[in-house]
């Protein structure tokens, strides 16, 4: 039996050399100002980077290595790290302290709390939609630096995901809409009540916080260099994608490292966005998702690509392939349940269908053309990010006990 299930597979020809003037400032290079904004933030320690030499064994690669987010920050989830440095540039440009976002010293938290206080800027409220991630990680920025969250959760949201948004004291905007549909209704309210919109998407008039967004994520990638070998060089990175600011701000920070890695992005079927951008051939007009975003990878299910990331994918991806939900499962089963002295790993429905992808790539026998095409072999170094943990705990108690 197939380990998942692929819906659709296309192969890219991308042009690297070409990168865009986006994804420059995204670059390893150009990006130590966030990592050192999150040092200096209470309770910051680098999240966990290992190796699972015992599966790599198994499945023919050379190495299988895990970014583990599940423990960022203890909020289960590597989405803190884009809102709240996002909030922290927006602070800084409103006292003018913006150039300190590009001195050796940078902006500290210590600095950013001494003029972000109320009395300084008044009470402010910022606003996203989510399901669940992103708004828990927004929420607990506002309240680290003593200011208001409103977060607005699209049908279907997780009870859990809920209360843990509510645990860091914003209020929740329960909607029936779909999250694109709440995307829109969150910036439609933010522009009528005067509150930041701190999405994590970019359209048409709205790039700055997105970018910063993006930035923000780029510490994942700081960390993951001074914790690896020296000689460490991985030749394919597997990233998930929902509007694919994730994707795209590992994917600029990774080729500024490593020029010939191999970019491969997966979404569920349901919420394909990125793929059927891909597929039209091109690079202005985005494709969107119409009908039901029905997969349990909720972090996923985005209908929209972020303008700003397709800016940056379309540049740099090999390949793109879409799955069913048995492939979170898989991932999830074999992060619980690891293959010999593999470390176990949390991994929720977003943050294990890399590897549950990667595992079905290298054992169903169907899939043996595909593996042929990404070069995927006894060489391959393959890189993968566990984006969440058990953000879901009783779906990821039920798939985690299934045989």
């Amino acid at each position: 039996m197939p380990c998942f299930s692929i819906a659709n597979a296309l192969a890219a020809t991308p042009a690297r050399v070409n990168l865009s003037p986006l994804a420059k400032k995204l670059s390893y290079y150009a990006s130590d100002r966030p990592f050192a904004f999150h040092q200096s933030l209470p309770g910051y320690a680098a999240t966990p980077f290992v190796s699972l030499k015992d599966l790599a064994r198994k499945d023919g690669l050379g190495g299988i290595y895990v970014k583990d987010e599940s423990t960022r920050f203890g909020l289960d989830s590597f989405k803190c790290l884009g809102s709240s440095f996002a909030v922290a540039a927006y602070i800084a440009r409103m006292v003018g302290l913006e150039s300190l976002l590009g001195t050796a010293s940078g902006l500290d938290f210590s600095t950013l709390i001494r003029f972000a206080d109320q009395k300084v800027l008044g009470q402010m409220t910022f606003t996203t939609a989510s399901d669940g991630n992103h708004g828990r990680g927004l929420a607990w920025a506002a309240r680290i630096i003593g200011h208001k969250a409103r977060i607005f959760l699209p049908k279907g949201t997780a009870k859990a995901r809920i209360e843990n948004i509510q645990k860091e004291g914003a209020e929740v905007m329960l909607t029936d809409l779909s999250y694109d549909e709440c995307v829109q209704l969150a910036a439609d309210k933010a522009a009528r009540e005067n509150c930041i919109l701190v999405q994590d998407t970019s359209f048409e008039g709205y790039e700055e916080i997105p970018l910063r967004i993006m930035q923000g994520y780029t510490t994942i990638v700081h960390e993951l260099t001074a914790q690896a070998d020296a000689s460490f060089e991985p030749t394919h990175v597997i990233l998930q994608a929902g509007v694919g600011s994730f994707a795209a701000a590992m994917a600029s920070s990774l080729l500024s490292l490593w020029p010939r890695i191999t970019i491969i992005i997966v979404e569920p079927a349901s919420a394909d966005c990125i793929y059927r951008t891909a597929k039209s051939g091109s690079r202005r007009t985005l494709q969107k998702v119409t009908t039901p975003m029905t997969s349990m990878m909720a972090g996923l299910c985005c209908g929209v690509p972020s303008t700003q990331a397709w800016d940056i994918l379309s540049r740099c991806v090999s390949f793109y392939l879409t799955c069913e939900d048995d492939a979170a499962s898989c991932g999830m089963r074999l992060y619980a349940h690891p293959e010999g002295s593999d470390p176990a790993i949390v991994s929720g429905e977003s943050g294990a269908v890399t590897l549950g992808v990667l595992h079905g790539l290298m054992q169903d026998s169907d899939k043996a053309e595909l593996r042929k095409v990404l070069g995927l072999g006894p060489r391959s170094q393959v890189l993968l990010f566990n984006t969440e943990g058990a953000t879901d705990p009783e779906n990821y108690q039920k798939i985690i006990s299934m045989d």
